[in-house]
């Protein structure tokens, strides 16, 4: 198959909101592929359409470890139907080359969507798990929302994104995230009693 461009954070399709996908036609299926390939070539988690210039509801994950053997999901017209709870882990995106920062997550979710054959799946992921991370993350960028949109400190953002020669922050959309940052504040309230 075929490596794809990964369009770079300042690029316009990464802030469009992307159209669902109502045929899973061959064109598809080699996007699919392609984004599989595209994500292994460069050691990614995960990838959106809009990363290699796509604006559809389409994504891929694989979060398989190194000795493991790969097991990549194909998720088309994906839904989070339900999410609870809150984790925070450092996490960096194809899109961001070397720029790492802590953003928020909720911990657990269920997400409906459609697979290459166009069958209907549920995937639950748990406990703030790298699949858990990486399935919101991706998702996000079917909406134009991006993981520094997350970012618990916007000051280590903004440092981040210099140091690596990124665009600058756009603050404006920056998310308001007041609930599952108390829900963070509570776990580590209740850790330390």
């Amino acid at each position: 198959m075929a490596i794809l461009k990964i369009f770079k954070y300042g690029s316009e399709i990464l802030r469009q909101k992307s159209k669902e996908v109502g045929k899973i036609s061959k064109k598809i299926k080699i996007l699919a592929e392609n984004m599989i390939d595209t994500m292994y070539a460069n050691n990614g988690v995960g990838l959106a359409a809009p990363q290699v210039g796509e604006n559809i509801r389409l994504f891929v994950v694989d979060v398989s470890l190194e000795n493991e053997k790969y097991n990549p999901i194909v998720f088309i017209n994906p839904k989070i139907i339900s999410h609870e709870g809150a984790s925070h882990e450092k996490e960096g995106c194809l899109s961001f080359p070397n720029a790492f920062v802590d953003v928020r997550r909720y911990a657990y979710i269920k997400v409906k969507a459609l697979n290459l054959s166009g069958k209907p799946f549920i995937i639950e992921a748990k406990d703030g798990s790298l699949l858990s991370r990486a399935i919101q993350h991706e998702n996000d960028h079917l909406d134009g929302i991006l993981f520094i949109d997350h970012a618990r400190n916007i000051f280590e953002t903004i440092k981040a994104l210099e140091d690596n020669g990124l665009a600058p922050l756009e603050k404006d959309k920056m998310l308001d995230e007041e609930e599952i940052e108390n829900l963070l504040v509570e776990d580590k309230t209740t850790e330390n009693e």
